[in-house]
C-alpha cells in the first residue's frame, strides 16, 4: 500500500535539497528540510496519541510549520481542518463541535480563549505562533525528521473545508485524497507548471485557493514559492522580478495596478498571472493587459470541488468567462432537475469529476440534495456556455455572498442585525466591489417609532462576526420588497445598490 497524496506531493521531494519556500529574511528552506519539519510534527501527533481518521482543526497564521502541520497531517492519515485566522470563538466552536476535533492548533494568543472549548469536546490543543514558536514547536524540537508514512488510499478523507451557504448551518465538504490530488495535477498540466516555476505566494493557506490550488500545483511540479505571510503591495513589487507565477484574488490586482512600480519592466520575468476566488471585473483585465502586456488567467473553483475550469493557457482568455472545463472534468448546464438545457442557455451549473468532494460531514440529507447519484454536483451557481465552450457565470441562485475570495452567509449577519434594539427586520445582500468583486450590505427596516443606532450594530457585529463579514454599509429602508408569498426579493435590493461602492465602516444612515 501507499499514500497517494502525501506521496504525491511531499514524498516524491524526499532527501532533495531543492529550494521549496524563499522566506522575506532572505532564508531558503528545501524540500528535505520542509520534510523534515512535517516528519517531526507527525512524530508529535503519533505521541499525542492520534489515531487514522482523526481530525485536526487548525487556527493558525501562515507560516513554513503551518504548512508542515498540512503535511503532517496527509503522512500521519490524518483529517486537515484549516480554519479562517479571523473566526471568532464563537464561530469556531461549531465548527469545532461538528467536526468532532481531536486536536486544536491555535495561536498562542487565542489559547486561554480555545481551552474551554477544547475541554468541552475532550480535545487536545496546542500553539503555534506566526513566527514557528509555541507549544507544537518545542515538542517538535526532540522529535526525529523521519516518520513512517502511513497507508491510505485515494478514496481516504485528507481534508475538510468548511463552506457556508444561504440557508442552514455552514457544511463540511468532505475531501478525499483523489479530489486533492488530481485536481492538483490537472492544473499543473493545464498551467505548464514546471520545477523551474518560482510562485509569488501571498494567498492565506486556511483556504482552497492559497493551500489545495498554490501549494499542491507548486509541490507536484516541483517548484518553489516565495512566502509571503500576506498580501504586502511593497514586498509583492520588491519580489516579483524573481517570480515567474502569481495566483491572486483580483484585490491583489487593483492594488498592483495603482502602483507606478507595477509596469511591463518589473513584469518583463513573469510567464503567468492567475486570479480566482471572487470575479474579475472587465475593466480590471483592460488595464493590466495594457500595464503589462499580460493577459490574467481566470478560473472557477470552490471548496466541494477545487478547480472546475480555467482559461486557456495557450488561447484566447476571455474575459467575463471562467474558460473550458479542466481534463477529466465535466461541465454542464441544467434545469432544477438536472435535465441539460441546450447550449447557450442560461441554467444552473453541474460539475462531475475527480475533483468533486464525497458528500458534506454529518449532512447526508444535504448531501443529498446537492450531490446527485450520477455524481454530478449542483454548484448552485446559475451560468451557460457559449459556442466556443467558454463558461459564463452569470449570478447565483443561493444568496451567498463571496467577498475577496471568502464565502459569507447572509443570515448570520442578519441574524445579528434583527437582534440589535429598534430593528424590525434586516436583509443582507452583496453588491459589486472593484477590489473583492462584491461586499456586505445591510438592509434595516426599524420597528414603529424607533431610530436604532447603526454605530451600536456595528459594535455588535464587530464582537460576534469575523471582519470580513462586516457590513460596509447600512440602510434605512421604511420596508422591505417582498413578493406575493411574502418572501424578501433580494434581487430588487441588489439591482437597486449595484452600484454602491461602500466605505469601510458605516457612521450613519444614508
Amino acid at each position: 500500500m501507499a499514500n497517494p497524496l502525501y506521496d504525491g506531493l511531499f514524498g516524491r521531494h524526499a532527501c532533495k535539497s531543492t529550494p521549496f519556500l524563499h522566506l522575506l529574511d532572505g532564508s531558503t528552506i528545501t524540500h528535505q528540510d520542509f520534510l523534515g519539519r512535517a516528519a517531526q510534527i507527525a512524530n508529535v501527533m503519533q505521541h499525542l496519541d492520534l489515531k487514522q481518521g482523526d481530525r485536526i482543526a487548525a487556527q493558525i497564521e501562515k507560516s513554513p510549520e503551518a504548512l508542515a502541520l498540512y503535511a503532517a497531517c496527509a503522512q500521519a492519515g490524518l483529517i486537515f481542518l484549516p480554519l479562517n485566522t479571523a473566526y471568532t470563538v464563537d464561530e469556531l466552536t461549531y465548527f469545532i463541535e461538528n467536526s468532532g476535533a481531536s486536536l486544536i492548533v491555535c495561536d498562542g494568543r487565542n489559547e486561554a480563549k480555545l481551552r474551554p472549548l477544547a475541554s468541552k469536546q475532550c480535545a487536545k490543543i496546542e500553539t503555534l505562533n506566526a513566527d514557528g514558536s509555541g507549544t507544537l514547536k518545542a515538542k517538535m524540537q526532540d522529535m526525529p525528521t523521519t516518520f513512517v508514512t502511513v497507508n491510505r488510499t485515494e478514496n481516504d478523507l485528507a481534508a475538510l473545508l468548511y463552506t457556508s451557504g444561504t440557508t442552514g448551518r455552514s457544511k463540511g465538504a468532505m475531501l478525499t485524497q483523489q479530489n486533492i490530488l488530481s485536481n492538483a495535477v490537472a492544473l499543473v498540466e493545464a498551467w505548464k507548471f514546471t520545477a523551474d516555476d518560482i510562485l509569488l505566494h501571498a494567498l492565506p493557506i486556511f483556504h482552497t485557493h492559497g493551500l489545495f490550488v498554490a501549494t499542491n500545483v507548486t509541490l507536484v511540479a516541483g517548484g518553489s514559492m516565495v512566502f509571503m505571510p500576506k498580501f504586502d503591495l511593497d514586498v509583492m513589487v520588491e519580489r516579483m522580478p524573481e517570480a515567474t507565477t502569481l495566483m491572486g484574488v483580483p484585490t491583489f490586482y487593483t492594488r498592483l495596478l495603482e502602483d507606478k512600480r507595477f509596469n511591463l519592466a518589473s513584469t518583463a520575468h513573469m510567464r503567468l498571472f492567475v486570479s480566482g476566488s471572487a470575479p474579475l471585473l472587465a475593466e480590471t483585465h483592460v488595464k493590466f493587459e495594457e500595464r503589462t502586456g499580460h493577459r490574467i488567467l481566470e478560473r472557477y473553483g470552490m471548496s466541494e470541488t477545487n478547480m472546475n475550469t480555467s482559461n486557456p493557457y495557450d488561447g484566447d482568455r476571455r474575459a467575463g468567462t471562467v474558460g473550458l472545463p479542466l481534463p477529466g472534468v465535466e461541465v454542464k448546464i441544467c434545469d432544477a432537475y438536472g435535465n441539460s438545457l441546450p447550449q447557450g442557455d442560461t441554467g444552473e451549473i453541474e460539475v462531475r469529476g475527480p475533483n468533486v468532494f464525497q458528500g458534506y460531514w454529518q449532512m447526508p440529507e444535504k448531501t443529498a440534495a446537492e450531490l446527485r447519484e450520477n455524481g454530478f454536483f449542483i454548484t448552485g451557481d446559475m451560468g451557460r456556455v457559449d459556442e466556443d465552450g467558454y463558461v459564463h457565470i452569470v449570478g447565483r441562485n443561493k444568496d451567498l455572498i463571496i467577498s475577496g475570495g471568502y464565502n459569507i452567509y447572509p443570515k448570520e449577519i442578519e441574524l445579528v442585525l434583527d437582534d440589535q434594539p429598534g430593528v424590525l427586520e434586516s436583509a443582507v445582500i452583496g453588491v459589486p466591489h472593484p477590489d473583492f468583486g462584491e461586499t456586505v450590505l445591510g438592509v434595516i427596516v426599524a420597528e414603529p417609532g424607533q431610530s436604532p443606532d447603526s454605530d451600536t450594530m456595528m459594535d455588535a457585529i464587530h464582537a460576534s462576526l469575523a471582519r470580513f463579514k462586516h457590513p460596509c454599509k447600512l440602510i434605512l429602508l421604511d420596508e422591505l420588497p417582498r413578493n406575493t408569498m411574502g418572501k424578501v426579493q433580494k434581487n430588487i435590493l441588489r439591482d437597486r445598490y449595484k452600484d454602491t461602492f461602500p466605505l469601510a465602516r458605516p457612521k450613519s444612515f444614508k
